[in-house]
């Protein structure tokens, strides 16, 4: 993570501070599962999910995606304990381990997305080489790699595009650079949210050649301040491109060629995004988990653990201090197709929870 407590303190505690729906919430020693939300949005919360391999360990867990075949991708950096370097762990829906790999992106896993391309399905993933607070691979740099459900790399987009932009400084050195997410429009045009570097979000064709860059550091309309996600909004009758403006803890939606339209509040530190039939969930850092509907209206703040500062303490901590019903700092999450919805966290032993649909 690229974030610190001292920048995002004010923000935190300006930020409303919601209690958590709890049903049934269970003790210590795991008798009962918490139930999050209400009405049509209740959720079993089932904490660390899956059948990890003894030999794998999770590090911090960023990315999570389902594919059509109902499995379940997790990129996380790998603990420094673990046996294995493999950075992507895959799953059935049952939580039964299939396969891992990404052994090359052990420390820099970041972002990650899924799309289906005729018959085929393609992970895109975003590698955080640059981060100060990952160690890279050998060699390894902040880069944006296109791969199989299996882990063959198809291409990368290595560095940022030769745009003024992204021109030296004056004194020659470069401009940060280190990509978070990636979005693809329907025209297959691929956006990538330079979240931990200079802020911009770029745009390319599907031959990864740039079109344009826009965005850059600032809290006015069509500046960006971590811009840490991206989503290509397909439920209208036009595509729009919206952005997770993180620091700014707002959504930032614009057109398809980088021109402001509105902002959406409502958010605490908002990481990225997934869709299914019109709701939309969003990961909070600051502890929760918010849906949102087709109108872009608050549903539900899921599992706010009401954190008094957004970079939890808890978050370092052994897994048994973690408190049920609760979350730390989401960072990924997704739907899958039954409507369930699985969330991973940016914690030092990772955590991979599904929310189980109930109602």
């Amino acid at each position: 993570m690229k974030t610190t407590r001292r920048e995002f303190l004010a923000a935190a505690a300006a930020a409303p501070v919601l209690s958590p729906i709890l049903l049934g919430v269970q003790d210590r020693s795991g008798s009962k599962a918490p139930v999050l939300g209400a009405g049509a949005y209740t959720y079993e919360a089932i904490h660390d999910w899956g059948e990890l391999p003894a030999r794998i360990k999770w590090g911090n867990t960023h990315g999570v995606v389902e594919d059509s075949q109902g499995n379940i991708y997790v990129h996380h950096t790998v603990h420094a304990t673990s046996d294995s370097a493999d950075s992507m762990v895959v799953f059935d829906n049952k939580g039964k381990f299939v396969r891992s790999w990404g052994r090359e992106f052990r420390g820099v896993a970041h972002g990650l997305h899924i799309r289906n391309e005729g018959r085929d399905e393609f992970l895109y993933l975003t590698v955080n080489a640059a981060n100060p607070r990952m160690v890279p691979q050998p060699g390894m740099q902040a880069v944006v790699v296109k791969a199989t459900p299996k882990g063959e790399i198809v291409w990368t987009i290595q560095g940022p595009p030769d745009v003024d932009a992204y021109k030296p400084g004056a004194d020659g050195s470069p401009k940060p650079y280190n990509p978070t997410n990636v979005a693809i429009a329907p025209n297959g045009d691929i956006y990538v949210g330079d979240g931990y570097g200079s802020y911009y979000v770029s745009q390319y064709n599907s031959k990864a050649e740039c079109i344009r860059t826009f965005g850059g550091k600032g809290s006015e309309p069509g500046r960006l301040n971590e811009p840490h996600g991206i989503w290509v909004d397909t439920r209208g009758g036009r595509p729009v491109l919206v952005v997770a403006d993180r620091r700014n803890n707002r959504l930032q939606r614009f057109t398809m060629d980088g021109s402001h339209i509105d902002f959406v509040p409502g958010f605490r530190l908002p990481c990225h995004f997934d869709e299914r039939k019109g709701d939309v969930v969003v990961p909070d850092l600051h502890g929760r988990v918010t849906l949102i509907g087709k109108d872009n209206r608050v549903i539900e703040h899921l599992g706010d653990s009401n954190a008094a500062v957004w970079n939890n303490p808890l978050r370092s901590q052994p897994r048994d201090a973690f408190i049920p019903g609760q979350f730390i700092c989401p960072h990924g999450a997704c739907f899958d197709h039954e409507g369930n919805i699985f969330v991973v966290e940016w914690v030092e032993v990772g955590r991979v929870t599904k929310l189980r649909r109930v109602a």
